[in-house]
């Protein structure tokens, strides 16, 4: 009893406290660094309990150089395998020789965009030929003010002006792909 006053060992104010995910926990002597904290465990990430319990999954792990605070709780968390790491990586080769055009038709084709206007071919029936939807389409036009207007007043009700529409694009009287063309750098002049 006798001259002791504060009540305990100043280690605990000195050391930091790591868990592990089975729940094991140890004490690190302050200052220390993440670093060498994570040496004695390979494949093992240091993380501040603060950020795990705020942002979960989307926690960043503490920086090698940090250095840990007293009385704090650290999580030490096994860092999972990357994706595709153990694969080796492996080439097709194909037994066609192909020329120097073809391979850039093909990869015109590759980059075509699914929603790219040019890309649908209509037979006489008005229909895609890739494809025929049952039910009704939705396509999304660029139309000129001018010319929306003009075609309005030209027609009597709206079905008929919709009409006229679908079938000025389907002539090709509107350039509905001429804004995809100048952003394409391989296109055929």
């Amino acid at each position: 009893m006798g001259n002791a006053m504060g009540g305990g060992s100043r280690r605990s104010k000195r050391t930091a406290k790591v868990m592990k995910i089975n729940g094991e926990t140890f004490k690190i002597r302050t200052p220390t660094t993440a670093f060498q904290v994570t040496t004695h465990h390979p494949n093992h990430l240091l993380y501040d309990s603060q950020s795990i319990t705020q942002l979960g999954l989307r926690a960043k792990p503490l920086d090698p150089h940090h250095q840990l605070k007293p009385k704090t709780l650290y999580f030490l968390l096994h860092l999972p395998p990357l994706p595709g790491s153990h694969r080796p990586l492996s080439r097709v080769r194909s037994d066609l020789c192909s020329s120097a055009s073809d391979r850039l038709e093909c990869l015109m084709l590759s980059r075509r965009s699914v929603s790219d206007l040019q890309s649908f071919r209509l037979d006489p029936d008005g229909m895609s030929t890739a494809c025929r939807p049952t039910g009704p389409v939705q396509i999304k036009l660029r139309v000129p003010r001018e010319e929306f207007e003009r075609l309005m007043k030209e027609s009597k009700s709206k079905v008929e002006a919709a009409e006229r529409i679908v079938d000025l694009w389907k002539t090709g009287g509107m350039c509905s792909g001429q804004a995809r063309e100048k952003r394409v750098s391989f296109v055929k002049q």
